[in-house]
């Protein structure tokens, strides 16, 4: 098995392919170890140690590297602990454990408008069709989370957290693409 690897726009963070599904549906992070113990996978990654983030997306897994970290030592510790797991075809979750939950099952309140609804439609169908897939290529994901008094709320992860760019990217890219096709939309807040 050949599992590619591929740099992203944060330094700290590294994507893995594996060449085959890593979720069937929606992703899940990992902020912590605690977190990651929903998945012996992830739980396996932090165990190497200096890892301080998993995000698992639909074909690929993004591992953040903790600050002083050595790629050169961290990345054939992380490609030997994915090759275990997809040759042994173990599960990605454990079975007491709600492992399809994704990222974007928050619970934050926005206080969204009803009156609002046929602009968020239109936000939530461009994050969908243009803004996730082009973040996925770069190892992570941003989710919507709500939209009030013109600004929308993104919530960022995988790569995209903590990514030096992903102001730019947030601000520059995302927000001028939002304003271009929904006109109501007067900011991009990350949350």
């Amino acid at each position: 098995m050949l599992i590619q690897t591929e740099s992203t726009p944060n330094p700290s963070t590294l994507k893995f392919i594996p060449g085959q599904r890593v979720m069937e549906a929606g992703t899940r992070d990992f902020a912590s170890y605690e977190e990651a113990e929903a998945s012996p996978l992830a739980e396996a990654i932090f165990s190497t140690g200096d890892v301080e983030g998993v995000f698992f997306g639909r074909d690929f897994i993004s591992v953040t590297a903790g600050p002083g970290a050595d790629w050169r030592t961290l990345k054939p510790q992380v490609l030997s602990v994915l090759l275990d797991h997809f040759a042994s075809n173990a599960p990605l979750f454990k079975a007491a454990t709600a492992g399809g939950i994704a990222v974007d099952a928050g619970d934050e309140d926005f206080g969204e408008d009803p009156a609002d609804a046929d602009i968020v439609a239109q936000i939530r169908e461009l994050i969908e069709t243009r803004v996730r897939p082009a973040v996925a290529q770069d190892g992570g994901d941003i989710v919507y989370r709500g939209f009030r008094s013109g600004t929308v709320y993104l919530a960022m992860h995988g790569a995209c957290s903590g990514c030096p760019s992903s102001t730019m990217t947030l601000k520059t890219g995302i927000e001028g693409l939002l304003k271009h096709y929904v006109p109501e939309v007067e900011t991009v807040e990350a949350v």
